[in-house]
This record gives structure tokens, C-alpha cells and sequence, in this order.
């Protein structure tokens, strides 16, 4: 058994959330920039240095300033940068400087696109608490800071579709069913003629058009009408009907017991029990046929949210922190190889979290 170093900021992806046999998370960011600042992108070092200062001096303040650590990212080795990206606090390189809660639940990427990009998390379909989490941060950095607003456009920012409420917010969804049935493009259409986007999570799958896993993120598209609880509300509605037209489908399943849906399932149970060796492609599908599997009453053992943690625990940050903080020993060959290593070290993973699992057809 792999006993791995849990921190508090492992708890918001490994508890239970509001519809997580679909929604597996929810985000909620709000982009801020100081006034009389030059968007980062036209910052010269200097400024971008004080900008930091004046935000790292907000958060000091805060009235549970202890909750939060700062964090110049000049000074995060390239293993901690990859575990940030894998957690979604750190945008492709971007960014002078971040603070997070210890909790993980929020955190403040500074000088990226924006001066300030708050963010904040949930497990499940919980896009109200996701946003008191971001609007508290919010409104105890304004007690301290000036940002640049407009009466005619709201928050200014550096891409104008962020103007207005500065909030963009998305769902990490789970759409075997509908994927399956071929009704992908046919949600990605309606999305958009709502304001919404459809992407793939982790790439693109082995089928035209598919995402790995079918996991995708649906998002809104830009943030100038509306305010934030019009904006919120339309997207809560759209994910609830997502939310009904996957069980729908995936009922349709469960009742027909089609053999290659069960095919699929048993292939990618018996592989998390029984493999050595294990590619994070191949263990991100496995993660999605064993879910689908639970959904569809086919497995049992286990709960959604213990599953959908396995994505963030397989990543290759992720196991390489486990790898240069523990204390492993594999075969002669595979302790020779790096690749090997991380590629056993998250079959090792995957067998102990499915351990439990059996099979009910």
C-alpha cells in the first residue's frame, strides 16, 4: 500500500460535492488589476516587482492572513511549477508571484494576464461557494488596494471579454454516455449559442473529436453582460441539463448492458488490478471507464469523488514529488529508469485505490 504525504490542500478534491457522478469539479476565477498600473504585459520589472509587493502586503493584512502563503515563483523549482499547473494555480509559465490558501481551496496568481487572478475551487457542481470563496479573497484585497474599474465597462482588464464582473467560471464534467452516443458536437453547438465553451480536459482521445477520458470543461466565454450572479445562474442551469441528459443516456446503458460497454469496463478494471506499468493517458481512461463503470451500477466499492481524485494523484508532478519525497524500492530494471519508475509508482496507485472495487456483472 502506497501511503502517500497528505496535505490540507489535497481536501477539496477529495471530498464529496453536489452532482459528482458528472460534475467531478468547479472553478471560479475574477480577474483584478491595480489602478494606475500598466497591464502586465506592458510592466517593466520594477513594476511588476511592486505590484507583487502591494498584493503580498494585502494578503498580510487579511483578517485570516495566516491561511495564506506567498510565494515569489522565481523561486519554485520546475517539479513544484508542475505541480501548481496540474492544480490549476499556475497558467503556462505566467505570473511573477502566487498565494494560496493552505486549504488549496483558493489562491492569487499575480502579474499574469492581469495583475491579480483569483481563483477558488470546488468539488462537484458548487459554482456559488466557488464564488464566496473567490468574492471573499476579493473583497479583503479592495480593503487594501485600488483596482482599476470604469462605471461603463466594470473591472478593466487585459482581454476585454474579461471586462465587466472580471469572472470567468467553469465545471470539469464526465460525459461517457453522451460521448458514446455521438451527442458531443451536438452540446458543444448549444453551448456555444449560450455564451458557453466546450474543451477537452486532458487532449484529445483516440476517436475524431473526442476528448481523452471524455472529461471536458465547460466554460463561459466572457464577462462583460451580465453580472456575476446572472452569469452564474445561466451556467448552473446549462450544467444541470448536462447533468440529466448524461444519466439519461447512461440509463439507456445500464438497461441494455451492451457488451462493448461491459467489454470496456472489465478491460479497464482488470488492467488497474493487474498491471505493472502505467502510461498517465492510459490511466486517465482507466479512471473514466472504472467511473462510468460506478455510475452504471456495474462496480461497486467505491464513491465518485475517490475516483476523480485519482486524476490529480496520477499526474506526473504529482508522483514525482512522491518519488523524491519517499522512500521506494522497485525491480533492478525499473529503479534504473526514470520513466519507469513514474510509470510504476502510479500502477502501484491505481491498484491499491481499486483494491476494494468488485465487479457486479
Amino acid at each position: 500500500m502506497i501511503e502517500e504525504k497528505r496535505t490540507v490542500g489535497d481536501a477539496w478534491y477529495a471530498a464529496p460535492g453536489d452532482d459528482d457522478d458528472v460534475v467531478l469539479s468547479t472553478r471560479v476565477r475574477l480577474a483584478r488589476n491595480l489602478a494606475n498600473f500598466p497591464f502586465p504585459e506592458s510592466c517593466d520589472d520594477d513594476e511588476a516587482i511592486r505590484i507583487q509587493n502591494i498584493i503580498f502586503d494585502a494578503f498580510n493584512h487579511f483578517e485570516n492572513g495566516s491561511a495564506y502563503q506567498s510565494v515569489p515563483l522565481s523561486v519554485v523549482e520546475p517539479l513544484g511549477a508542475k505541480i501548481l499547473s496540474e492544480r490549476g494555480l499556475f497558467e503556462n509559465n505566467f505570473g511573477t508571484g502566487l498565494v494560496m490558501r493552505l486549504d488549496g481551496i483558493a489562491s492569487c496568481l499575480v502579474n499574469c494576464v492581469d495583475h491579480a487572478r483569483i481563483s477558488s475551487f470546488s468539488p462537484g457542481l458548487a459554482l456559488n461557494a466557488a464564488y464566496s470563496a473567490s468574492r471573499e479573497v476579493d473583497m479583503q484585497l479592495q480593503d487594501r488596494v485600488q483596482f482599476a474599474a470604469s462605471y461603463d465597462f466594470g473591472y478593466l482588464t487585459a482581454n476585454a471579454l474579461d471586462s465587466g464582473s472580471g469572472m470567468k467560471a467553469s465545471v470539469k464534467i464526465h460525459l461517457p454516455s453522451m460521448s458514446c452516443a455521438g451527442k458531443i458536437s451536438d452540446l458543444i453547438k448549444s453551448a456555444e449559442k449560450k455564451g458557453f465553451s466546450v474543451t477537452a480536459c486532458y487532449g484529445s482521445g483516440s476517436q475524431a473529436g473526442s476528448s481523452l477520458g471524455a472529461f471536458y470543461q465547460l466554460s463561459t466565454t466572457q464577462s462583460v453582460s451580465g453580472n456575476e450572479i446572472d452569469q452564474l445562474a445561466a451556467l448552473i442551469s446549462f450544467a444541470k441539463n448536462i447533468c440529466e441528459s448524461e444519466r439519461k443516456f447512461r440509463l439507456n446503458y445500464a438497461d441494455n448492458k451492451s457488451t462493448a460497454v461491459r467489454d470496456a469496463i472489465l478491460r479497464a478494471f482488470a488492467t488497474a488490478r493487474f498491471c505493472v506499468l502505467m502510461g498517465l493517458r492510459e490511466s486517465i481512461e482507466i479512471v473514466s471507464n472504472v467511473k462510468w463503470g460506478l455510475d452504471l451500477g456495474f462496480i461497486k466499492g467505491a464513491r465518485d469523488f475517490e475516483l476523480s481524485s485519482l486524476l490529480y494523484r496520477a499526474q506526473s508532478g504529482h508522483l514525482g514529488f512522491l518519488l523524491k519525497t519517499g522512500n521506494f524500492k522497485f525491480e533492478k530494471d525499473v529503479a534504473e529508469n526514470d520513466e519507469l519508475k513514474e510509470e510504476r509508482l502510479r500502477a502501484i496507485i491505481m491498484q491499491d485505490a481499486f483494491k476494494n472495487l468488485s465487479f457486479e456483472i
